[in-house]
Formats: C-alpha cells, sequence, structure tokens
C-alpha cells in the first residue's frame, strides 16, 4: 500500500534524486521521533488521550493539506529544464519531517509492533526499543531511497510536468481529508 512518505518521496523526486534523497531522510527523522516516544512510553499516552490523539490527528491532516496545496500551486519541471521554483532541500527536508511527526498512525503502529519484540521481564526496555525502531528505520529508509531513485530515475526519463506536481497535490489534500475523518 501506498502511504503519504512515497507520494512525498515521489513528488518531491520530481527535482531530482537528491531532492528525493533529502525528503526520504526527513521522513526518516521523523520516524525516530516515534520510536524515542514509543521507546520512552509517549505513544501510549497518546492512544490513551482520545484528545491528545484528535489534536495530532488534525494537526496532520491539516500539515497533509498544506503540503498538497503548495504541490497543486508548484509550477513543477518542464521536460529537459530545471525545475522551476525547486524548493531548498532544508524545505524538503522539514516537511518530510513533520509529514511523519504529525501521523498519529505512525506513533499507534509503533506503539504495537515494537512491544512484541521487547522482553516485558527486561530492566531497560528502552534500549532494546530504540535499536529496533533504528534497524526498522535503516530498512525503511534505503527503501525510501531506492523509492526516491526509481522517481527520479523515471520522472528523468519521461520528464514531469504540472499536472504531476498537481496530482500528487490532490492526493496530500485527500489523505489529509481521510485522515481528519478517520476514527481511531
Amino acid at each position: 500500500m501506498i502511504g503519504t512518505h512515497d507520494l512525498y518521496i515521489v513528488g518531491r523526486s520530481t527535482q531530482g534524486f537528491r531532492a528525493g534523497a533529502v525528503a526520504a531522510l526527513g521522513i526518516s527523522a521523523g520516524i525516530m521521533v516515534h520510536v524515542s516516544a514509543a521507546a520512552l512510553g509517549i505513544s501510549a499516552l497518546l492512544a490513551a488521550s482520545a484528545v491528545a490523539f484528535e489534536v495530532l490527528k488534525l494537526a496532520g491532516a491539516a500539515y497533509l493539506v498544506y503540503i498538497g496545496i503548495s504541490l497543486i500551486r508548484s509550477r513543477g519541471a518542464t521536460h529537459a529544464a530545471a525545475p522551476v521554483q525547486a524548493a531548498a532541500l532544508r524545505t524538503i527536508f522539514v516537511q518530510g519531517f513533520w509529514t511523519n511527526v504529525l501521523n498519529p498512525k505512525v506513533a499507534l503502529f509503533f506503539l504495537a509492533f515494537l512491544p512484541q519484540f521487547v522482553d516485558a521481564r527486561a530492566e531497560s526496555r528502552v534500549l532494546p526499543f530504540l535499536f529496533l525502531g533504528l534497524l526498522f528505520n535503516i530498512n525503511g529508509t534505503l527503501w525510501n531511497l531506492c523509492v526516491a531513485w526509481s522517481a527520479a530515475r523515471v520522472g528523468r526519463t519521461l520528464g514531469t510536468s504540472v499536472w504531476f506536481n498537481r496530482s500528487v497535490g490532490a492526493l496530500f489534500v485527500c489523505l489529509g481529508a481521510r485522515l481528519a475523518l478517520a476514527e481511531k
């Protein structure tokens, strides 16, 4: 299943592999926030508090809509020219980071996924959580870099256009609306 991070990486890879790779690294940094939160028990508080979950969910939905609108409004790239109004790499990284940090489903995933591999009787569960989360993140980052490379290569071969950025932007707006309306 394609997630928001995949769409974000593909959308940013229209600027080339470097932009896609920076998007992947921003997403990876965002995942480490969720891994740390799960290791420290903060994700459990999020799962237990309907208000906290709802606030994070709505903030994430609003951010997805914001990114979608910015992609819809972007000019994209022409077939043989450099991207027009290309986003700065720092902006791409920060957007990738916040796309993941503001997604409550990622927090719930790590809360549900990691504990089953950590001994509940261990004196310290923080380090195993962090280690397993880091392994997961390394594998995910390698995959995301492959997605960025593939999307940049296809974009370079076929050329990218305004319609592509607008299509990805529209998907982000739809995903933001879907997240806002989703139940816990």
